[in-house]
């Protein structure tokens, strides 16, 4: 079933969607600061922030067959605020296992309040144009986030700046969910769990392939920051390729809401991960700040486009949003490896090698991609609906 959903409850999840895809926006940031300024290894710094994509996979695999009858308001509120409380102990002068600990706290219950806001678009009346309306507000946190939060560290506070950010934008989230996040009143109820049936099998491919191209994502994103210090080019112009990036990312989900009807859905998600390792190389790759900085603008763009038209095609295979309340596990499962992994190549094998690994990532992705054929995705929404 579906629900209509407001304009103040649509407001609420923009903000809900925001605060808890925080790491698509502050990845740079996030481990350069915390390289710069705690003084960590890249495997060090990318293994905090694995920690809180973790415990957002895990919250959003408890979750998301729960959904139809969790409290999606007081979860939404509580998870943001003990996010925002994690992020505000950050801010002191810990040990790597205390901010390990904090991290992976932060994680659950940012991923626990995002796993029912992605439950509640999927199951409201257009989720494709409704994640795409979420997708924008994204870009536009992006542009305000990205370009604060690296002036502010390079300036004033470094750490200290970054996760005083964090608490605010978990906090505001918080207050938001608590007096406006909507109940999806259409939606199935307790009582109308037994008759969901099983998930199509067919939509577990697109969630793997959606988890390869975060993994993606966020191995290169990490490092977009310090590949390019490495290089040599300039903190400040480094910061505006930044700030680029963000107003791009106003640019994809509008273009996905527009494009729904007329680009085929499989054929986007096909061709998003190849140019996504394209990206990748030339930013890993290049020696010249203008190759480096053009890739950089566009990449997260990428993600952003294919992923709503990814949401809207599994919400058609999937009515019930169960599939897609694990949104945040299928982005984190892949975005906690990323860090991490990435962090291992750059130290062993330097940054070219990110690039070589999101090649091969990206042919996972699309062999799985091609198993959502409109033949095939046709198939299993009917064997779902009967």
């Amino acid at each position: 079933m579906t629900a209509r959903i407001g304009r103040t409850g649509v407001a609420a999840l923009m903000v809900a969607h925001c605060a808890g895809m925080v790491d698509l926006v502050a990845l740079p940031v996030w481990v350069g600061t915390l390289m710069q300024h705690r003084k960590l290894d890249p495997q060090q710094a990318g293994g905090l922030v694995t920690l809180f994509l973790a415990g957002a996979v895990l919250a959003s695999l408890v979750l998301a067959p729960r959904l139809a009858r969790l409290p999606v308001r007081g979860l939404a509120a509580s998870g943001f605020a003990l996010a925002a409380a994690c992020f505000a102990t950050l801010i002191g002068d810990l040990s790597y296992a205390a901010m390990a600990a904090l991290h992976g706290v932060a994680g659950l219950a940012a991923g626990a309040s995002l796993s029912v806001t992605h439950g509640t678009i999927a199951r409201s009346a257009n989720p494709h144009r409704l994640f795409a309306l979420v997708g924008m507000a994204l870009g536009v946190f992006a542009v305000i986030f990205l370009g604060a939060a690296s002036k502010l560290v390079q300036t004033t506070g470094g750490s200290q700046v970054m996760f005083g950010m964090f608490t605010g934008v978990m906090a505001v989230a918080a207050v938001v969910a608590m007096a406006a996040f909507p109940r999806p009143d259409g939606a199935a109820g307790p009582q109308d769990a037994p008759a969901l049936g099983r998930i199509p099998r067919t939509v577990w491919y697109g969630v793997a392939g959606i988890s390869a191209m975060a993994l993606v994502q966020s191995m290169t994103f990490s490092f977009l920051e310090r590949v390019g210090r490495t290089r040599g080019f300039e903190a400040d112009a480094i910061t505006a390729v930044l700030v680029v990036l963000g107003l791009v990312n106003l640019l994809p989900a509008v273009l996905a809401a527009l494009l729904e009807k007329r680009w085929p859905a499989h054929r986007v998600l096909l061709a998003g991960p190849v140019l996504q390792a394209l990206l990748c190389i030339t930013i890993m790759s290049s020696a010249a700040f203008g190759p480096y900085a053009a890739a950089a603008s566009v990449f997260a763009a990428v993600m952003i486009f294919t992923h709503t038209f990814a949401f809207g095609l599994l919400a058609r295979l999937d009515p019930s949003g169960r599939a897609l309340a694990a949104t945040p596990a299928m982005l984190m499962a892949g975005a906690a490896v990323g860090p991490i992994l990435g962090g291992t190549l750059v130290k062993a094998f330097g940054y070219e090698t990110i690039g070589i690994a999101a090649a091969l990532i990206a042919a996972v992705a699309v062999l799985c991609f091609l198993q959502l054929r409109p033949r095939t995705a046709t198939a299993a929404a009917a064997g779902v609906r009967a």
